[in-house]
């Protein structure tokens, strides 16, 4: 009862539940796996938004669902507000299923290092499939190909990040999609890259990317994990690579947070919006790092033991 109550309180938050919802304007089919088929729903701008801004074309956010690669849905109630608020900005939203691939492993730690890390690969995998599915079938879906921005929470934040590590280093992964495809942009609501050579690294530049992560975080890390060659690097150690290189990105670092910011859409939304509309539309290459203390966000105490307990 514990764990679930924990779950539900990250997962659907002060205004999240208690925002309107709103409906899909289509679901599709997007990949067939042996297990499973998967699906992605379409969230279209509302009637009568803007969706443009300066003459440019508002990014399609593809979103990418939390919750320890064990549970999840594409449509919890507690994403619809936030997607609402998007539409009602004029950007339309698709939200993704993906296999879940540590559900019914039981208790997760260095033992199971390789069923995290297919986890994380099955997923990458998949929203690879939704980006391509996207790609084409942009016309009749109103989507830019060339302004995609991946975006996920906790797990999907985890698989949007490595996603955008993949393409970087173009690995046998990534080839699935076109030759010289980028994203938009990456929003990573408390996410990491795992490498199994070590430090993360990238062979290009990576897109702009949002980073928004507790400082306290002990369900995904924000500074790193690694045990021999294997990396768990979280969002303060990939932006030091950031700020070395000079590459385009912004940090919300939420001091003595945990996992909450995981969740936490509606209370960074003006921070999402000024990311997309600066870094993203305009193309400039506007650096934020900021360390932040807001009461208004929920506080937690999930662990990874409460969240894996009784998987």
């Amino acid at each position: 009862m514990k764990r679930a109550i924990l779950i539900a309180a990250v997962l659907c938050s002060g205004l999240l539940c208690r925002a309107q919802t709103i409906e899909p304007s289509a679901t599709y089919l997007f990949a067939q796996r042996d297990t499973c088929s998967l699906y992605l729903d379409v969230y279209d701008p509302a009637e009568g938004s803007d969706t443009t801004l300066d003459g440019e074309a508002k990014p399609t956010i593809l979103f990418v669902f939390g919750g320890g690669f064990i549970m999840g849905r594409k449509d919890s109630p507690s994403y619809l507000p936030w997607f609402k608020k998007y539409t009602e900005d004029g950007y339309r939203v698709v939200s993704i299923d993906y296999r879940l691939g540590l559900k019914g492993q039981g208790k997760i730690g260095i033992g199971n290092i390789d069923a995290i890390y297919n986890a994380v690969e099955i997923g990458v995998e998949d929203a690879y499939s939704a980006t391509l599915f996207l790609i084409e079938n942009a016309s009749a879906l109103g989507v830019d190909p060339s302004r995609i921005v991946l975006s996920g929470s906790s797990a999907g934040a985890i698989i949007s990040l490595q996603a955008e590590w993949h393409l970087c280093n173009r690995t046998p992964l990534a080839q699935v999609l076109p030759e010289g495809f980028h994203y938009a942009g990456i929003m990573s609501f408390a996410g990491a890259v795992f490498s199994r050579e070590g430090k993360a690294r990238f062979n290009r530049e990576p897109d702009p990317v949002l980073f928004m992560h507790g400082t306290d975080d002990k369900v995904v890390p924000y500074r790193q994990i690694w045990y021999f060659r294997n990396r768990f690097a979280g969002s303060n150690v990939l932006c030091k690579t950031f700020v070395k290189k000079g590459w385009n990105y912004n940090i919300y670092r939420f001091d003595s947070r945990r996992h909450e910011i995981a969740s936490a859409f509606t209370e960074t939304y003006a921070e999402q919006i000024r990311f997309l509309e600066d870094n993203v539309i305009r193309g400039q290459k506007r650096i934020v790092d900021a360390t932040v203390d807001d009461p208004a966000i929920f506080r937690s105490t999930l662990t990874t033991k409460d969240l894996y307990s009784k998987n």
